[in-house]
């Protein structure tokens, strides 16, 4: 049984109701990857800080994705992304859990790392994006 306000005939409430999966998928996403399960700290303003941070995390994966890409799929019944997001932790161990060392050639502070062409192309894609919308 739904109760629900929505001015639809039964089977698009139905297919919009079954649409939540999206949603529940963010939710646990944010637990599993973005460590929301978490209690840091006994403050309270502490862990509203924690959490604030790793929603923000969680959306700044989100909004670089869709910004460097084009949706994948056009507006349903069941409101699903029009983007498919790769997940935070894939894009971690993707890009950022790379080994790598500073160094200061010429006095200028230089991130090395090892010659790995996808994720150079990966790390450009993501700058040259950003270089645009500025």
């Amino acid at each position: 049984m739904i109760v629900t306000n929505k001015w639809a005939s039964g089977k698009k409430t139905l297919r919009y109701h079954n649409g939540r999966a999206a949603q529940e998928s963010v939710f646990g996403e944010l637990k599993s990857q973005s460590q929301m399960d978490y209690i840091a700290v006994r403050g309270l303003l502490g862990n509203q800080l924690y959490m604030l941070a790793a929603v923000l995390s969680h959306n700044l994966n989100r909004e670089l994705q869709m910004e460097t890409r084009v949706p994948d799929r056009s507006t349903t019944e069941k409101r699903a992304p029009l983007w498919i997001f790769e997940e935070l932790r894939s894009l971690r161990h993707r890009l950022i859990q790379r080994a790598g060392r500073f160094t200061n050639p010429q006095g200028n502070l230089t991130l090395t790392m090892s010659a790995n062409e996808s994720v150079k192309l990966g790390l450009l894609e993501y700058l040259e994006a950003f270089q645009e919308a500025a």
